[in-house]
């Protein structure tokens, strides 16, 4: 590892032990009643998860959020890609994702209840409608912005179409499009948890509704971070995915 990567890794670790320490701190002064310390906060999350109430919770939660964030992958970049190589559906296609990415999605929600009702179905297409606009967005910009010289060199070498947009195109549009994955991804999260707070009391929604209800707070965000770590976790391995399928530079650091 390099003196550069050292310390960037020795930054990012002050940076989580600052954040950590402060809240500590603020909650054994306490700051509030409703924020606990991060020690009763992580006690209160051992205890979920020996008692099961973590775990079971973290199994509902994904389901909806695994099935939704593939989707919204899969149709978000193949969108992105046909909307960045023909103008007649970027003409098409992108008004309707400005719209739907500037749009209060969350108000859906009771529409989409009363279409779909309560269960799997309703919750996948939150996530959807949540990811899949950034996705789109992030990915047709990301071909639109392929350098020239690069589609040039590929030209002048009688590269062929596919081959243009499979060797030129998606490797060097692949930093923006999994950044837009990782910006879906988190919208996805936001979108999962919403569905249970909104639509029906279940996973980890239903753990912060009901211990938020009963005062419990430590249980409260000890759910929430679990939200939280599960998100980074997600991220994480999309990155890992950029570097083995567009990255190779990055594989020997």
């Amino acid at each position: 590892m390099s003196r550069f990567d050292y310390r960037s890794a020795s930054l990012r670790l002050a940076s989580v032990a600052i954040v950590l320490g402060g809240w500590e701190y603020a909650g054994r002064l306490p700051v509030s009643e409703a924020f606990p310390s991060l020690s009763a906060t992580l006690a209160a999350a051992w205890e979920m998860v020996r008692n099961g109430s973590m775990i079971q919770a973290i199994g509902i939660t994904i389901v909806p959020m695994i099935i939704g964030v593939t989707i919204s992958a899969l149709a978000g970049v193949l969108l992105g890609l046909a909307t960045g190589l023909s103008r007649r559906v970027e003409w098409l296609g992108i008004p309707l994702f400005l719209v739907l990415q500037a749009a209060p999605l969350a108000a859906l929600i009771p529409m989409l209840v009363l279409a779909y009702g309560v269960g799997l179905t309703t919750k996948v297409l939150v996530v959807c409608i949540m990811a899949i606009p950034v996705i789109v967005l992030n990915s047709y910009k990301a071909v639109r912005h392929t350098p020239a010289s690069l589609l040039e060199m590929s030209h002048s070498f009688l590269g062929s179409r596919r081959q243009t947009i499979f060797k030129v195109i998606l490797p060097a549009a692949s930093p923006v499009i999994f950044a837009g994955l990782r910006l879906g991804t988190a919208a996805g999260f936001v979108g999962a948890i919403l569905a249970e707070l909104l639509i029906s009391p279940t996973g980890i929604g239903d753990l912060i509704t009901y211990h938020q209800s009963i005062a419990e707070y430590p249980e409260m965000y000890a759910a929430i971070v679990a939200v939280i770590l599960l998100s980074a976790l997600f991220l994480e391995l999309l990155d890992r995915l950029e570097v083995t399928l567009f990255r190779p530079e990055r594989r020997a650091v």
